[in-house]
């Protein structure tokens, strides 16, 4: 990793870093838990709870874009449950009721770093957390990505987005900067799917 763009990196990460943990106040919000139980084939009755997240399954995107220039653009934002307090990642965002997850991914990569790319491939589906959720996310590899506008952020979100190449981006994995499953699974389909197409 160049040492500037380690020095970049540093400094979102230390902007975002949780400085004061305020007490927890419970309310309905974002996150609810619905219990079922469930009869199995070999007669037993199990009891489980499903993990609701804005009253959906949760399902999301993952996206890793690829400039014209053959960089790569990641995120960092406060995750605030984290050892750290803030991840390093790819963009990611949650599909809303009723829209397919290649629609989702157009829409969270300009929302959340205003590049845009009409070349986009499916490089896996999995389940987030099938324990306690019925989440299914896709990630998608967005080639010839290119800036068209400001980012289009909620009221609540902070994102920095921060360009390095396809390599850096592994090497941030092996340095413990990136640590998410949905992130480093699709870097690594993505180097997978790259080698076979010699891209």
């Amino acid at each position: 990793m160049r040492k500037e763009k380690l020095e970049e990196l540093k400094s979102y990460i230390e902007e975002f870093k949780t400085i004061k943990t305020f007490e927890s106040v419970e309310q309905p919000g974002f996150l609810k838990a619905r219990q079922y139980k469930f009869l199995l084939g070999n007669g037993e009755i199990i009891t489980r709870e499903e993990m609701i997240k804005n009253n959906s399954s949760g399902s999301a995107v993952i996206i890793l874009p690829v400039t014209k220039d053959n960089n790569t653009i990641l995120v960092i934002e406060p995750r605030v449950f984290t050892k750290e307090t803030v991840g390093v990642g790819l963009p990611a965002g949650y599909i809303e009721i009723g829209e397919e997850p290649i629609m989702a991914a157009i829409r969270e990569l300009e929302e959340e770093t205003g590049y845009t790319s009409d070349n986009l491939i499916e490089l896996a589906s999995f389940y987030q957390d099938e324990g306690c959720s019925r989440a299914f996310n896709t990630s998608f590899l967005a080639l010839d990505t290119t800036k068209n506008s400001l980012q289009k952020l909620d009221e609540s979100e902070f994102i920095h987005y921060f360009e390095c190449t396809f390599d850096e981006a592994l090497e941030l994995v092996d340095l413990g900067y990136i640590k998410g499953a949905n992130s480093i699974l699709t870097l690594e389909k993505a180097k997978t799917y790259m080698k076979e197409k010699n891209l």
